[in-house]
């Protein structure tokens, strides 16, 4: 029996469970590249961190004036990140030793994520979390993505569990306020500062030139 008692899990996936947001800025510049903005820095990226890719996408249309349509934007998207994802995605090895002792515990757990289903899939398959984590929503399968509560009601549910019950491991404000949203307790990790301190990302590299 677990020691934790009614407590369930859940987790944000990108850039809590593992260290995916190089991937995603890599993808993203690329893609900007292609619609000639040449200049989307890691500081740019920043500013979505903890949003879905989809609502990313939109604002990016915005932002820039793109006329490419969501759909496609998305779909290739979904196809560069998942090429980077498949090809290099590292788990931190504290949280797989933590999701290991809370499987050998009994604890329910659950990812709620901002991913598609197929890169969420491609992630905890290629990393070995899957056999663990078998409960997983996608934002893509809600209404609305953080920092609606939309993803961690629907892990609740899914769980079997109460909102109130559940705790919510996170590193990106919309996530944390997702979690609020919920009504569900939040462990808060900061991601963004400490990564690029720790890699010192150059503030600009420009895509075909």
């Amino acid at each position: 029996m677990s020691t934790l008692g009614t407590t369930s899990v859940v987790f944000d996936l990108d850039g809590t469970l593992v260290d995916s947001e190089p991937n995603y800025f890599e993808a993203g510049r690329h893609l900007l590249a292609e619609q000639g903005i040449t200049d989307f820095t890691w500081a740019d990226h920043e500013q979505y961190v903890g949003i879905s890719t989809q609502e990313s996408l939109e604002l990016w249309k915005e932002r820039y004036g793109i006329e490419v349509p969501l759909d496609d934007l998305l779909a290739d998207m979904n196809r560069r990140y998942l090429a980077l994802a498949r090809a290099s995605t590292p788990v931190y090895p504290e949280m797989r030793k933590f999701v290991e002792l809370l499987a050998g515990e009994g604890v329910p757990m659950a990812v709620a994520s901002g991913s598609s289903p197929e890169a969420i899939e491609a992630i905890l398959t290629g990393t070995g979390l899957a056999s663990w984590l078998t409960t997983v929503v996608s934002a893509d399968e809600v209404a609305r993505g953080k920092p609606a509560p939309d993803v961690f009601l629907e892990a609740a549910r899914r769980l079997g569990v109460s909102p109130a019950d559940c705790v919510v491991l996170e590193d990106a404000a919309p996530g944390a306020a997702a979690a609020h949203a919920a009504q569900m307790r939040c462990i808060a990790i900061p991601y963004v500062a400490g990564w690029r301190a720790r890699h010192r990302l150059p503030e600009a590299r420009p895509v075909g030139r």
